[in-house]
Order: C-alpha cells, then sequence, then structure tokens
C-alpha cells in the first residue's frame, strides 16, 4: 500500500522528479534542484521512513515505486522525468520498469540495477547504538558516531536526520531520529537487491558515475544493457559516491543536456 510523500515544489516547466539516497532527505538533492528549477518544475520527494514522509513497517523498491507513481496521481503528472541517487536510483528504476509510460527520461547517479552486498553495516550500528534522547548536542551526538564512522563528511550527513522534538510533543526539546530507524535497518537487505522487473525500460536514461567510486562497474554493463537498452554512461571525475553535492555545476549541466536532448 503506497503512502503519501513529504515533498517540495519549485521551479516550472516539465516535472522532473528527485529522489534521494539512504539515510537522505529531499533536502541533499537541493543544490541540483536550484540549478535546474529555471527550466523544470522540481519535485523533490522524501522516500518512505525518511525526511518528513511517514513511518511504515515495509520497505522494498516495488512498495516505493508506487509510492512515486501514487504521488504522480495526486500531483496530476502523467508522466515525468526521474532522478534517483543511490537508493533513489534504485527506485526511480524500478518506476521505470513497472510504469514505463509514466517516465520521460530517467537519470540514475552511481548505482546499478544490481543486488550489492552489505554496505552500511557500521553506519547502522552506530546509528542504532547512538540514543538520540540522552545527548544534548549535535557535538556529543557526533563523538558518539565517530566510534563507528570515521568520516566526518558521511557523519555530518547522517547526523541531519537528527532533529529537536517540538515544544508541545513530550519530551520536547529533546533530540529524535527523523528516519524510521528500526524498519531501515529490518529492511536493508531488501534495500541491497535490484529493482524487479524483466524490462526493458526503451526510453533514454543516463547514468552518472563517479570516477572514484566503485558502485557502478564493468561488470554490470550487460544488466545495465538488458533493462536499459538505450541507456549512455557519464563519467564526473574526481567525485565518489557523493557525485552530485562534491562537482554540483557538472552533474548538473549533465543532467540539463540530457533532459534537452
Amino acid at each position: 500500500m503506497s503512502v503519501e510523500l513529504n515533498h517540495r515544489i519549485t521551479g516550472d516547466g516539465p516535472p522532473l522528479i528527485l529522489l534521494h539516497g539512504l539515510f537522505g532527505s529531499l533536502e541533499n538533492l537541493g543544490g541540483i534542484a536550484r540549478r535546474l528549477e529555471d527550466e523544470w518544475q522540481i519535485h523533490a520527494l522524501d522516500q518512505r521512513n525518511h525526511g518528513n514522509s511517514s513511518h511504515v513497517d515495509a520497505m522494498d523498491y516495488p512498495a516505493m515505486a508506487d509510492d512515486v507513481i501514487a504521488y504522480m496521481d495526486a500531483a496530476g503528472l502523467e508522466h515525468a522525468a526521474l532522478l534517483g541517487h543511490s537508493m533513489g536510483g534504485k527506485t526511480a528504476m524500478q518506476v521505470a520498469l513497472r510504469a514505463p509510460q509514466r517516465v520521460d527520461r530517467l537519470i540514475v547517479a552511481d548505482i546499478a540495477p544490481v543486488s550489492y552486498p552489505p554496505r552500511h553495516d557500521a553506519v547502522l550500528e552506530g546509528l542504532s547504538a547512538l540514543d538520540p534522547a540522552a545527548v544534548h548536542s549535535r557535538q556529543e551526538a557526533d563523538k558518539a558516531l565517530a566510534a563507528y564512522v570515521e568520516l566526518l563528511p558521511v557523519r555530518q550527513f547522517l547526523l541531519k536526520n537528527l532533529e529537536r522534538v517540538p515544544a508541545g510533543e513530550e519530551s520536547a526539546g529533546a533530540y529524535r531520529w527523523r528516519l524510521n530507524l528500526p524498519v531501515i535497518e529490518a529492511c536493508y537487505p531488501k534495500l541491497a537487491l535490484a529493482p524487479q522487473g524483466d524490462g526493458p525500460f526503451e526510453g533514454p536514461v543516463l547514468f552518472l558515475k563517479g570516477a572514484e567510486s566503485a558502485y557502478i562497474q564493468e561488470k554490470h554493463r550487460d544488466e545495465i544493457r538488458r533493462l536499459f537498452p538505450a541507456a549512455e554512461l557519464r563519467i564526473i571525475e574526481g567525485t565518489g559516491h557523493w557525485l552530485h553535492a562534491e562537482k554540483a555545476d557538472t552533474f548538473a549541466a549533465l543532467c540539463r543536456r540530457f533532459l534537452k536532448a
């Protein structure tokens, strides 16, 4: 059953839906939204169990694709271009494979349509070990998380999910997670899987890869071609998995060129 997704609409023009990655929110692609909203109407979505969207017990790509399609129906979008990063890229691919007539163009940022081995064990362990109600500052939370996650930029990204309980609610002023962490952890094996569907999606597809990232590899080429025969690949030098943040201008320029082709 689909859930209503928190969203932000900016700009004017043909619709472009943005889908963030695991542990993220619609804010993560805000820089790309600002760079493209001059020519496209941007629909930035919080996926289920993330950001300000609903917390539910089920989480897999068919369900998350249903959420996007339900959002399109509610927003009156018969079809749209989709841009997804990492987990959001898999959701976008699932939408294209399930409802190809709804997708004009597809941009997939640094993820392939394959299953991956676990990559986030330390992150999940660290987030689960951190009791947000017991910390008194973000600095204290960062110090606790550093025992599990070495890189400061990754910790800063993860701690964007730490929020204060609003006034009027129980435990007002204390910290809490925006993420539905127990469900994400329980469903993580499903999130590591490939999108489901025999395909192919015949429409235009752009895969963007960070040159220093291992998420898209040569061994994935055959599966990409099988499911997305019209796909093209562009590599952004000097970037890793966070290519949309590390070189936002280059990322947005490649998206713009593809969307206008």
